[in-house]
């Protein structure tokens, strides 16, 4: 896991300018490729070692603490589905050394299913449809060879996902109108084919397959930078981490669908509810009943951002608020410029 995180890092690193050239939905704001370099660095940074600081070779429990370390320090639409990809797919792993193609598959699917429910409003064609199309290809090539854990048929299953993966970028343009119109293909749909290669060729101890992304519409490096020509995104894109119980973070759901789109909301662990507002504690009748709040990354773009704050501190006591303009261009080489960061 460590190799192939690392690998995507370096990877993404080099690929973000021209992810960010053709990222044009769900706004033009040229970020894709950027947002998920940082998330995936540090998802990479933290498999330095094992849970709670000690070496380990449980396979899902390394995943799962780069997971949780991607979803703190998720940024954007794009990383923070790629963090719910990691988290999830890191739970059907826990108390396994090695990866094989049967568990490879129940990964991937149990990705692609937590990827599409986070999103409040899930639209095919972006990056959930080339992981359900990699996981699907993954399922059918472990069931075609009867469940074999070996390594050549884990070979076979990311051979088939990451084939499968490319064939879903491609039709990504004919998903989207915009894409269609743009003659580009969806740039968080490279990005995770990106991914899913370097953990191919990790596992397999092979190279990325250099012509992996030839011929795909609006990547050549002559291409000019897509989203510089389209209309500014008014708005912004609030993001935070919040620990709520079930039925307030169900209201925060339904209340942030109706201020704004891009609503994504997922769990990163629970505990014993304390320390919420009374507000977030009103929302159950039972008031002497004890509550398990869950911790929650959530993101959302809005017109503007105070309501959305206003709203999400009205049910409980988030951090690590960021605020984004949606129609900043950023520097693929530097960090997230945030127009505003509280804790």
């Amino acid at each position: 896991m460590k190799r192939w995180l690392g690998k995507a890092e370096t990877t993404l690193g080099n690929h973000s300018d021209r992810i960010n050239a053709i990222n044009i939905f769900p706004v033009a704001d040229g970020d894709t490729g950027t947002n998920l370099y940082l998330t995936v660095r540090a998802a990479a940074a933290a498999l330095v070692q094992g849970p709670g600081g000690e070496p380990t070779n449980d396979v899902g429990a390394v995943l799962g603490a780069a997971g949780q370390a991607a979803m703190e320090q998720a940024r954007g639409n794009s990383g923070t589905l790629f963090a719910v990809f990691l988290c999830a797919a890191a739970e059907p792993l826990v108390g396994h050394a090695r990866l094989s193609a049967p568990l490879l598959a129940s990964a991937l699917n149990r990705a692609q299913i937590r990827a599409w429910s986070a999103l409040s409003e899930p639209v095919p064609g972006t990056m959930l449809s080339v992981l359900e199309a990699a996981a699907r290809a993954a399922g059918e090539c472990d069931s075609a060879h009867n469940g074999d854990d070996s390594n050549q048929a884990l070979g076979l299953a990311l051979d088939a996902a990451v084939n499968a993966a490319l064939e879903a970028v491609v039709r990504t343009e004919d998903q989207l109108a915009p894409l269609h119109a743009a003659h580009v293909v969806d740039a968080g749909g490279v990005g995770m084919l990106l991914i899913l290669d370097c953990l191919r060729s990790a596992v397999l101890g092979e190279e990325l397959q250099d012509e992996l992304l030839d011929g795909l519409h609006g990547y050549d490096v002559q291409d000019p930078h897509i989203h510089t020509g389209m209309p500014n995104d008014d708005g912004v894109e609030v993001m935070c981490t919040i620990s709520l119980p079930p039925l307030a973070a169900a209201t925060l759901r339904q209340r942030l669908d109706e201020l704004g789109d891009s609503v994504i909301m997922s769990q990163l662990g629970s505990r014993p509810g304390h320390g919420e507002s009374a507000s977030a504690r009103d929302v159950d009748d039972d008031d002497d009943a004890p509550e398990t709040s869950y911790r929650w990354r959530v993101h959302v773009h809005v017109p503007e951002a105070e309501p959305a704050v206003a709203l999400i501190r009205s049910l409980g006591d988030p951090t690590d608020i960021t605020i984004s303009q949606l129609s900043m261009p950023r520097d693929p080489g530097l960090p997230v410029v945030h127009n505003a960061h509280e804790s």
